[in-house]
């Protein structure tokens, strides 16, 4: 079996497969994620909180997920693998291409994932207009936490969902060849679902999207300041970590996860 591309994870959208995507950051994870049969992997930011102990993930810098995304890609044989352009990496269209080709040419990822709707629509273009392949993240950004002022579920509300919906439209159409869709409410991620043709990933997004993405060390019930409420802890079910990660994918292809109390509506 070769290495997954978005042509598998098209693929298994269209199958209605549901996809599984979890995070990693090191060469020992990455090993037991890939064990236990994950889609694709996301080399995230919020390694600043959970593995450099940050309060959020703005502290993050390009050498750092590079540096990640490396760490990542030696061990990965069957994932896709798909690393986070930081905070204030992608002022400019030009410094989103710089950012972009580090983390492609020296990290090795696959795809770069970037926050934002309307105002990233400039540059996701021109990424993807240069062969970079783009995953859109709309909903929950944690990049913007200073202007949310906490985590809290995005999207409540006609005019919020519309204007959601309306972006990840638009994210499709510069280019995105996949979209996050964070702690939204399972209605209208649906929604967003039904009206994209690209792969769409929860994360506290509701089970009717076309698969889940959750922070490694908060499925295992490890996370220090606490496990958000969309989360299971598989770890405490299973008492193993390649057992937790097994029972994650299971769970995930199987419409087992997310249940009803990990859902926002």
């Amino acid at each position: 079996m070769g290495k997954n591309t978005i042509s598998t994870l098209n693929r298994m959208k269209a199958n209605g497969e549901k996809i599984a995507v979890i995070t990693s950051y090191d060469a020992s994870f990455t090993q037991q994620v890939e064990a236990a049969g994950v889609d694709a992997i996301l080399v995230g930011d919020s390694l600043g909180m959970v593995v450099q102990g940050h309060e959020s993930t703005l502290p993050v810098t390009v050498s750092d997920m590079v540096y990640h995304t490396a760490n990542v890609v030696r061990v990965s044989r069957q994932a896709m693998v798909i690393a986070d352009m930081p905070f204030m990496s992608h002022g400019s269209a030009e410094q989103a291409l710089d950012t972009a080709g580090r983390l492609m040419k020296e990290g090795g990822a696959h795809m770069v994932k970037i926050e934002g709707g309307a105002p990233q629509l400039e540059t996701v273009h021109h990424l993807t207009a240069r062969a970079v392949p783009v995953c859109g993240h709309l909903g929950l950004m944690p990049q913007s936490i200073h202007q949310l002022g906490a985590y809290r579920v995005q999207g409540r509300g006609e005019h919020a969902g519309e204007r959601i919906l309306k972006d990840a439209v638009g994210l499709q159409d510069a280019g995105a060849q996949m979209l996050v869709l964070e702690c939204v409410p399972a209605l209208l991620a649906a929604e967003i679902t039904r009206a994209l043709d690209i792969p769409v990933i929860g994360i506290g997004a509701g089970v009717d999207v076309d698969g889940q993405v959750l922070v490694l060390y908060d499925m295992l019930g490890i996370t220090m300041n606490g496990t958000p409420s969309f989360v299971r802890d598989f770890l405490a079910e299973e008492h193993s970590v390649q057992g937790a990660l097994a029972a994650y994918v299971r769970a995930v292809k199987d419409k087992q996860f997310p249940a009803e109390e990990h859902t926002f509506k």
